[in-house]
């Protein structure tokens, strides 16, 4: 027999936490050599903490830092039922959907790389709680609620978790320069960030008006919907589901449509690039985008379709792996900008329909107003020419999945991990 009282059960979920340098000559946004150059001093952590020292192969990867975090208990799931004499012992009762909860971590709630399921696997951690880290909704649960009703009365049959949500940003390797002058690597606030949701595992239970239940509890958001009236009128009802309350119908047509795919604020973007070529202020300076201490380089496709790939420099390239560094900004030591080139006279971008996608393939379009062909460039210390590069709007990493002429250059959530990220940008 099961308690009479405000009892729920719970389940649990599954937690898953996962220099030979070239000097370069460049303009006055900052990619200048200058001497006092001092290198990295540790090892990168595996979870790093912003001012944590980096290493030069830690360029191209990046981790989450989360910001902020809310927890709220929500009723997902849901039914008014009402007992009478004659029909008390185990029930089930087929609840409605009241609220949907989406997993999703920045553009889109598909969780597809490392580094969403770091970032979620750090709120869990931080918070003590047990909670979703792969692509899932609570409209994958069931809504049935077997309960044993072992006294007449007005019953809330319930479903609930606990919604976390909050912000982001991510830590990427930078130079940093000290106090006394020198420069070292270090472990930064990127200027990307977004928003998660994720939900612990799901609660039910069926409450009554009159339980005693622990507020702020998934309990008492439940018994919040209840009608909880004078006992006679509801006594006048037969036994079984109820008509919604109040507050339920009034909270049902003022939400949302739910979707797959998480709130408007967390859906990829349309982009806003112009169809015309825009104007580009490029840099004098051509740079090789090359493998380091490799003969390999960023070659952009002469075919539209086709996607940039490392290629050996050769008489033949004709300019195909040549790059200018376009409409260049600078914050907190991290450089922004387009990447023109040379060769076919298109940006680097990242192709809006896969902007969601780990490994997507990095192309060469018209070069358009538009935040996928806008990347941050992270470098070394200065006298060397390593970099990461992070595309703006996807928030990934440029890397390869091997080292090999014609393999393609591709975007990863939280980089290449074995260094394959890291590339050298040396002027030609």
């Amino acid at each position: 027999m099961r308690p009479t009282g405000p009892v729920s059960r719970t389940g649990r979920s599954l937690m898953a936490v996962t220099a030979a340098a070239a000097a370069w000559a460049v303009t006055a946004v900052g990619l200048a050599a200058s001497p006092a150059a001092a290198a990295p001093t540790t090892t990168t952590a595996q979870t790093p903490a912003p001012g944590d020292a980096c290493t030069a192969a830690d360029l191209g990867t990046r981790h989450p830092y989360i910001k902020s975090t809310e927890v709220s208990p929500t009723i997902t799931h849901f039914k008014g039922w009402y007992v009478t004499e004659g029909t008390t012992g185990t029930q089930t009762v087929t609840t409605t959907t009241e609220t949907t909860v989406t997993v999703s971590v920045g553009l889109s709630g598909k969780i597809e790389g490392g580094f969403g399921t770091e970032a979620l696997g750090k709120v869990g951690t931080s918070l003590g709680y047990d909670v979703k880290v792969d692509y899932t909704s609570t409209n994958t649960e069931s809504n049935a609620v077997t309960w044993n009703f072992s006294q007449p009365g007005y019953y809330g049959a319930y479903k609930g978790t606990k919604k976390v949500t909050g912000t982001y940003v991510s830590l990427n390797c930078n130079r940093v320069q000290q106090g006394d002058g020198r420069w070292a690597l270090k472990w930064v606030e990127g200027p990307d960030g977004g928003n998660f949701t994720t939900y612990t595992t799901l609660e039910e239970g069926a409450v009554r008006c009159q339980d005693q239940v622990p507020a702020g509890s998934i309990m008492a958001k439940a018994q919040s919907l209840l009608d909880c009236g004078s006992a006679a009128a509801k006594a006048e009802r037969p036994a079984g589901a109820v008509a919604p309350a109040k507050k339920q119908t009034r909270d049902r047509l003022a939400q949302p449509p739910a979707h797959a795919g998480g709130t408007s604020a967390e859906q990829p973007k349309a982009t806003t690039g112009r169809s015309a070529r825009a104007a580009l202020d490029c840099q004098a300076q051509v740079y090789k985008i090359a493998v380091p201490g490799k003969p390999l380089s960023w070659g952009a496709p002469v075919l539209a379709a086709d996607g940039v790939r490392l290629r050996p420099s050769s008489i033949f390239s004709a300019h195909l792996d040549n790059w200018r560094l376009c409409n260049v900004t600078e914050r907190n030591g991290v450089l922004e900008a387009s990447l023109w080139n040379w060769g076919n006279g298109g940006c680097a971008t990242i192709a809006a329909q896969n902007a969601a996608t780990e490994r997507a393939v990095l192309q060469t379009v018209t070069c358009a107003e538009d935040d996928l062909q806008r990347f941050y460039i992270y470098r070394d210390v200065p006298g060397s020419s390593k970099i990461g590069v992070q595309n703006k709007y996807t928030g990934s990493m440029m890397g390869h999945d091997r080292y090999a002429d014609g393999e393609f250059i591709r975007q990863y959530s939280s980089g290449r991990q074995d260094g394959t990220g890291t590339y050298t940008l040396v002027g030609v």
